[in-house]
């Protein structure tokens, strides 16, 4: 069994991961773009822009204000954000599908 990361060592990462402040993700969560990538398990809102939300919500937290359930998510999304940077288009990158997911989970890649 993998040993748990620190608290602080995740807390870090993730907000590593995350480039875009709380206003421009919501912003970014409110637009066509954003609503039509990812997975909806349900036909309903997708997996990534739920995740955003979290996110969003996360972003205007002290980071002595994190429990279990926000360190977990902060985990998901670290995990989301390295896997699918390595994927990423050989061309169009500012308008493809795989960036828009990227930055429902709070990742621009165009960011430098």
């Amino acid at each position: 069994m993998p040993k748990q990361q620190d608290p602080s060592e995740t807390i870090e990462e993730f907000k590593g991961c995350v480039n875009m402040d709380v206003k421009e993700l919501q912003k970014w969560l409110k637009t066509k773009e954003s609503n039509e990538v990812g997975w909806a398990p349900d036909g309903g809102e997708s997996t990534g822009h739920e995740s955003g939300r979290i996110i969003s919500e996360l972003l205007q937290k002290d980071d002595d204000e994190f429990d279990d359930d926000d360190l977990k998510h902060m985990r998901k999304v670290i995990s989301y954000v390295h896997r699918h940077q390595a994927q990423g288009p050989s061309k169009d990158v500012e308008h493809s599908k795989w960036r828009y997911s990227l930055m429902n989970w709070g990742n621009d890649p165009m960011k430098a």
